[in-house]
């Protein structure tokens, strides 16, 4: 009987072990996901100097993490870490937009831009995320003579 305590007591240990190592491993911040474009789309989502933004905002629709991805190809998948976080906390829920353009400017959506979201909210250490970019604002069309800095965003 002695045996078979110390058994079930060493195997709860390992349990505890490896599901504190997962934890620590993730941290608290650690999405996962691919972005997805719709074929009408994918001929300008793809085009040169497009930026993919990935965009993860808190309730109050204030960016707490960015990813920027140049020259994308879809499906494209994502992974975003403690590295990509704009904000020290992570309160309630979050969502997550995507914005792609050639203008370098996020949270501004001009004609030709491609943008989608993810229905609802995720949370801080979700995986297999599936966000669709198919919406944009009238006729596509690359922008043309753009000024500024092409990695300024709306966050700095």
């Amino acid at each position: 009987m002695k045996k078979i305590l110390i058994a079930v007591a060493a195997v709860s240990v390992v349990a505890c072990v490896c599901c504190l190592a997962r934890s620590v491993s993730e941290g608290r911040f650690n999405i996962s996901g691919t972005v997805t474009v719709p074929e009408r789309l994918a001929r300008m989502a793809e085009a040169d100097n497009n930026s993919c933004a990935i965009i993860v905002k808190n309730e109050a629709d204030v960016p707490v993490a960015i990813k920027r991805v140049v020259n994308p190809k879809f499906p494209l998948d994502f992974t975003m870490g403690e590295t990509d976080l704009l904000a020290e906390s992570l309160d309630g829920a979050l969502k997550l937009e995507v914005q792609i353009n050639n203008h370098g400017q996020l949270g501004v959506i001009r004609q030709g831009d491609i943008f989608g979201s993810v229905e609802g909210t995720i949370k801080p250490n979700e995986k297999h995320i599936l966000v669709q970019a198919d919406k944009t604002m009238g006729r596509v069309q690359l922008a043309r003579n753009v000024k500024g800095n092409f990695f300024r965003t709306a966050a700095r």
